[in-house]
């Protein structure tokens, strides 16, 4: 079976994304900003605040996106290394 690289990145990239928007404006909304903020190392123009859960969801989604075609494209070369196939999934 091969796996469509963009279908899953983006699958990937929008959980990712929405993860870290969600857990921000939690962290906000509880006042344990300092779990998150170990964040602003990883990615560039995050803060723990509204605009940084806008900014937290655009990194998540280009990052997850990347990762989730990364894993794809892998998938589909081990895939067809081992099975000797075109790997259509026949």
């Amino acid at each position: 079976m091969k796996l469509r690289a963009r279908a899953l990145g983006l699958a990937i990239g929008i959980i990712w994304g929405v993860t870290i928007f969600l857990a921000t404006i939690g962290s906000i909304l509880v006042g344990k900003g300092e779990t998150m903020s170990h964040l602003t190392v990883l990615l560039n123009g995050y803060r723990v605040t509204f605009g940084g859960a806008i900014v937290g969801l655009i990194w998540g989604v280009a990052g997850g996106f990347l990762f989730g075609a990364a894993v794809a494209w892998l998938y589909n070369m081990l895939h067809k290394a081992i099975y000797k196939s075109d790997a259509s999934g026949t």
